[in-house]
Order: structure tokens, then sequence, then C-alpha cells
């Protein structure tokens, strides 16, 4: 009879860790969904001023092909990234172990700020058509998106 008390215990733990694993993974989806849509907003939007400051002629602008050439890289960046946290949050349930997306979710984010900000931000204040200092944060961006995807390709295999 004991053992009988300790099988449904043991029931009850696996089931609501399997509550709990289901429940981070739709807290999962839905935080990437929300990064992405906003994410393409923002990145779409910035594109859209970086068109009107084209057609204006903003001096500012125009005449810096440094900055021209890094706040379009953040804009790229940018909207790429938004549609990769949408295509992770419907990659999740599809194979991603509960440790991995517990690890990738950060690192996603992570980059999609790193990436296009440290791009933006280099173009802010640019010297003598080099870069401003914002642009540093760009390779570890870089190191945070390849190791995201490289992870949800190998969870995947699996």
């Amino acid at each position: 009879m004991a053992d009988t008390g300790n099988e449904i215990v043991t029931s009850r733990e696996a089931e609501s860790a399997t509550e709990d694993s289901l429940a981070c993974r739709i807290e999962t989806v839905k935080r990437h969904l929300r990064f992405g849509w906003w994410s393409l907003f923002v990145f779409i939007l910035l594109g859209t001023v970086l068109e009107g400051l084209m057609g204006f002629k903003w001096t500012q602008y125009m005449t810096d092909d440094t900055r021209q050439m890094l706040w379009r890289l953040a804009h790229a960046h940018g909207t790429l990234l938004g549609l990769v946290h949408i295509a992770f949050a419907l990659t999740v349930h599809s194979g991603v172990g509960a440790q991995s997306h517990r690890w990738i979710s950060p690192s996603l984010i992570t980059a999609s700020i790193l990436l296009p900000g440290g791009f933006f931000a280099g173009g802010i204040f640019t010297f003598n058509g080099d870069p401003g200092v914002g642009v540093l944060v760009v390779p570890l961006g870089a190191c945070f998106m390849i190791a995201a995807v490289l992870f949800i390709a190998r969870s995947l295999k699996s």
C-alpha cells in the first residue's frame, strides 16, 4: 500500500513538472511573439524614418556615409531578428528541449538588443568615417545570435 502512495506522489510530481514545462513553453512562445512583432514595428518604423531623412535630404544623414550605413544595418538586423523571434516562437513546441529554450530565449533577446542597438549607437557619433564606440557591442551580439541559432538547430535534430 505504501508503494501505491509513492507511485501516486511520483505521478503527481511528474504531472506537475509536465504542466510547469508546458507553462514555461507557452510563456516563451508569448514572449518571443511579442518581442518579434514589436521589433518588426520599431525597425520598420526606423526604415521609414530613414527613407524620410533621405527624401528630405537631412544634411547630417546625407553627408555621412558611415552614419547611413550603420543606421541601415540597424534597420536590417533589427527587422531580421524580429522575424527570427517569431520563427523561434513557432519552433518552441516542435522539439526544443526545456533546458535549451531557457538558454536560447535570453540569448536571442540579448542579440536583438546588441546587434541593431550597436549599429544604431555607432552611427549617432561618427569620427572621420569611423563609427562611434557603440559599434563595439555588435560582435558580442553576433556571438549571442550565432550561439542561439546553433542551439536551436541542434535541439531540433534530436
